[in-house]
């Protein structure tokens, strides 16, 4: 399988906001920005597998500063590294006011994704080659995470039991 860079997938996504996605106060839901986040993110991972990618964990998400009806935001995503079939993919939103050209950082976060394969099963996926020093910094910064992630995940497995339900116990 041949490795990628980060260029080829990078995506930005631009959003008018409307009155529907704001409260009465005219700020925009913390939740339409997370879907964009997501979104964002979905669309850099399936361009760099070319494949499924769902959802595996978003890590904390801050809002830095409000967005309001009538701004345009943008999702910034781009791989910033990749294990055997999952990648992290940093999102980083802004909003531009209309009226004034003014960019302002929204807020970032980090996604961790996983490609499916043949029966919907985790597949294999490219490496990604970090090129600029940027993205190499991001790499490195990462694959830090990625260890934090699974030091937390061995702390929260559960084993899943299966429900079994006889007939003759329910009598």
């Amino acid at each position: 399988m041949e490795s990628k860079k980060v260029s080829e997938s990078r995506v930005e996504i631009a959003q008018i906001m409307y009155p529907e996605h704001a409260n009465p106060a005219g700020n925009v839901h913390g939740g339409h920005i997370l879907k964009l986040v997501d979104q964002a993110a979905a669309i850099a991972g399936a361009r760099h597998t070319h494949r499924n990618v769902v959802t595996a964990s978003v890590d904390r998400m801050d809002f830095i500063s409000p967005a309001f009806i009538g701004n345009v935001i943008f999702a910034k995503a781009s791989i910033n590294y990749t294990g055997k079939t999952s990648m992290e993919t940093g999102v980083r939103i802004e909003a531009e006011c209309l009226k004034t050209g003014i960019h302002t950082h929204i807020g970032s976060a980090y996604l961790t994704f996983v490609a499916l394969g043949e029966n919907d099963k985790p597949t294999e996926i490219p490496q990604i080659i970090p090129e600029t020093d940027e993205e190499k910094r991001r790499y490195e910064d990462a694959k830090k995470r990625r260890e934090l992630r699974l030091q937390q995940a061995k702390k929260h497995r559960v084993v899943v039991q299966p429900c079994i339900v006889r007939s003759e116990k329910l009598k």
